[in-house]
């Protein structure tokens, strides 16, 4: 068992050296564009997918029922 500890040794001294990082030097790197793309294509499709939806969407005020049935509007009594 000699190689385990060896490799979490190894592990170990990565670890240190990510920790110690030059203030001056440190940006957002691969990962942070990665993250930063995929939250870019989601936020485009959820508006594609919501341009669809509004697409769909009927703006048309529909009479109220009352004024077809009595034909014309009462005045209110107030």
């Amino acid at each position: 068992m000699p190689d385990m500890s060896a490799s979490a040794s190894l592990a170990m001294t990565h670890l240190v050296t990510l920790a110690e990082l030059d203030e001056d030097k440190v940006t957002p790197g691969v990962l942070g564009f990665i993250v930063f793309a995929v939250m870019a294509l989601a936020v485009w499709g959820l508006m594609r997918s919501m341009s669809r939806h509004m697409g769909k969407v009927d703006f048309k005020e529909a009479p109220e029922p009352e004024a077809e049935t009595s034909g014309r509007a009462e005045p209110q009594k107030g």
